[in-house]
Parts: structure tokens; sequence; C-alpha cells
């Protein structure tokens, strides 16, 4: 993470001019057929709901570019299907309406719920066939020192300042009266990519939320440092899929649960996750969770056998857990490691744990004589189990937040 000014006026962001409830948002069902909306046909919006609106390089498109189209649909309640065909988008994505918003990636195999389809591709376009690409990094010479959040290619967030990461303990201070933003964001079978070069240079982000929900079904991730960011109360939910990075790829402050995705480790910096534990006046589960997900080097010809580390504290109030996952040989026998040796960020509130997990990068013996890692029993697993257990509704912490969740790939 790099603790970058803030800067204004260099993303597009909109005026948030309606408000909703802070304690129980309103949720939100998806009752249209998603897969005929997004196979192929000759009349790509035969099979899409009403407020449909489409996106490509084609003449019967309403827009040619995404940003476009998230910029035409009314900053009110009403659900709005923006649905794209296959093609790269060079742009940044800014999705600050409070109403729900379903981004669908036009593909003769969409995401379904059984298990099939649900892998974006080990490189970016591989099997989804819609891919956003964005280039910018932050926290070097060359690239100047931008707030991370101005590096990601997908951006949700109700306003500019409740999207930047700031710095020290408690990052960018966010206005008390700032809005909840998006209760309802979705995406299916889009790859988001941020390709900055050189790679590593520094942050940059494929996608940044803060203060919305938001779940990711079959979509892809790629990057290097910072990969994705989950900044004050989000929730994200993602499902199928993939997530490349090299450091520190997993970050933030709020709530991200993974299920059944590919971890691709490009390389090895940091750690895969690096969270921030927040103090609140309720008791909060704050924090990043894998569960049934393949954790393993991108392509064969990495060597990196035994250099990879589940996570560092980005604080000491971190929490990650990863649960029931494969995870190869490119793991450190530790697991999780100390932030620097000189600053180690660990103390009695750190849980940075795993629960059964296995392959040749679990190293019970290597576990326990770093004694960083807490390997959890099922007792202590059982408050983190479900997504309604961690998923807790903004400001008032009240847990059970899942209505934003398609309904189809949950539980």
């Amino acid at each position: 993470m790099y603790p970058g000014s803030t800067i204004l006026g260099l993303l597009p962001f909109l005026a948030l001019t309606s408000s909703l409830p802070t304690s129980e948002l309103p949720s939100y069902g998806s009752t249209f057929n998603r897969t005929a909306c997004q196979l192929p046909s000759t009349d790509p919006l035969a099979g899409c709901p009403e407020n449909t609106v489409l996106v490509g390089p084609t003449s019967n498109a309403h827009f040619s570019t995404i940003q476009s189209a998230i910029l035409s649909i009314p900053n009110n309640t009403t659900p709005y299907t923006i649905l794209v065909l296959p093609g790269n988008y060079t742009e940044q994505l800014n999705i600050t309406r409070p109403g729900p918003v379903y981004l669908l990636g036009q593909t003769p195999s969409p995401y379904s719920s059984n298990g099939s389809n649900n892998q974006a591709g080990d490189n970016p376009g591989t099997k989804n066939r819609v891919v956003v690409i964005w280039h910018q990094a932050t926290g070097t010479a060359t690239t100047g020192t931008l707030d991370n959040a101005f590096t990601s290619t997908l951006t949700i967030a109700p306003t500019l300042n409740s999207s930047l990461t700031g710095a020290g303990p408690d990052g960018n201070t966010v206005p008390a009266g700032t809005p909840f933003g998006n209760t309802d964001f979705r995406a299916y079978n889009i790859d988001f990519v941020n390709a900055y070069l050189p790679y590593s240079a520094g942050p940059s982000l494929a996608l940044s939320i803060s203060y919305a929900n938001a779940g990711f079904y079959g979509v892809g991730f790629f990057s290097y440092q910072d990969t994705v960011y989950v900044g004050k109360l989000a929730s994200v939910y993602m499902k199928g899929g993939t997530v490349a990075g090299q450091t520190d790829f997993f970050y933030g402050f709020g709530t991200l649960w993974a299920q059944g995705i590919s971890v691709l480790l490009r390389g090895c910096g940091g750690g895969i996750t690096a969270w921030k534990g927040t103090n609140t006046t309720f008791v909060n589960k704050y924090g990043v969770y894998l569960h049934d997900s393949v954790v393993r080097k991108a392509n064969s010809s990495l060597s990196i056998a035994q250099q990879c580390a589940l996570g560092r504290p980005w604080n000491a109030q971190m929490r990650s857990i990863f649960a029931n996952c494969y995870l190869d040989d490119s793991i450190e026998p530790s697991g999780y490691i100390e932030w620097q040796s000189t600053d180690p960020r660990l103390n009695y509130n750190t849980s940075m744990a795993e629960y059964q997990d296995y392959g040749p990068g679990f190293n019970l013996t290597g576990r326990v004589q770093a004694n960083i890692t807490r390997l959890l029993t099922s007792q202590q697993y059982e408050p983190y189990s479900t997504p309604e257990k961690v998923f807790e509704y903004p400001f008032s912490g009240k847990f059970g937040n899942i209505g934003w969740i398609d309904p189809a790939s949950y539980p």
C-alpha cells in the first residue's frame, strides 16, 4: 500500500444527489433470465429486461464505451442492466448511483451457479470475451503520488472522498453524513485489468470499492500490486472467477468473501492479503475470507516455491481467513508473515488464520514453528463460516446484510 496524497478532480465522479437510510438498506432481486440476456444472438437485447443499455462497436449499440452507458443511467434507485458486447474497452469505470446496476459481459458461456463456466482465464480474455483495461499506477518517481484510488480500472463509491485510501492507521477520513452508495452492483463474465508497465511499479488497482455492496460472478481481476481494494463500509462477494497479483493484492478496510475462485500468483511480494481492522462502537467482522478456492502460481515457468505468504498485517487488527483452500507449493511454510521485521504489527488482535487448507502449500510444522498463523478449530471457525455471519449493514453493524448477493449463487 502506498500512502498517497489527496488529489481531486481526476476521476469522473458524479454528484450524488440522493441519500439512503443509514441502517438497513434495501436489497433487490434479479428476476430476469440473465443467461438469455448474455448469450449471443442476432438481437442482443431480445432476452434482456427493461432498462437494459447495450454497449459495443456495432451500429445497434446505444454506446461505444461502458462509462458512457453508466453516465446515461438516472441517479435513482431503479435497477438498470448494461450488456457489453465482446471486445477490449480501454477506459476507467465509475459507479456512483445508489440503485442496482448489473453489468453483463456477452458470452456463449455465461456464469452458472452449478459451478460450470465460472472461471475466468489464467490470462485476461482467454474465456471472458469482455475485457476492461486501464494503465495506471502510483507511488514511484515516474508515476507520482496520487492516492491509490485514482489508478483503479473499476471504482464503485458514492463520492471521490469515500473512495480514497489515504494514509496512516485509519486511512482517509470520510466526512460524517456521507451517504451509502450502490446497494446492489453485480458484474458477470468480465475481466478488469490494470496493465500498467513496468509491472509492480506501485499500487495499480483493478477494483476499488467503498461505501457500496458488490457481487462478482465469473469475473477476473488482473494486476500486480493492490489488485483488489475493499474500502470502508464496502461488502464484496465473489463467486468463481480469478484474481491475479503479486503484492498485497487483496487489501482494504471492509469485508470480502470469495468462494470458489482462482488466486493466481504472478510473483511474491508482501502477501496475498493485507487488511486494516477498524475500531467501531459495535462488533465488526471486517476482513477477507477466501473459501473453497485454489491458490497457485500463474504459470509453470515461475520459480517461487515456498516464497509467497498468505498475508501480512496492514495493521495489527487484520483479519484474514483461508478456509478449505488448495495451496500449491508457492506458499511459505509459515503461511502468514510479519509486516516487516522491524515493524511486525502483530498482537492479540491479529487474526491471520486458516481452516482445513490442504495441498503442498500447507505445512503444519512450518505453521506451528513460526507461530504467526492461527489454525482454527471448527468451533473457532463457526462464527465466520457463512456470508450472513460476516456481512454487516453499514453504520449499524447489524449482521445479515446479504440481500444484494445473487440468490442463484448463494449458498
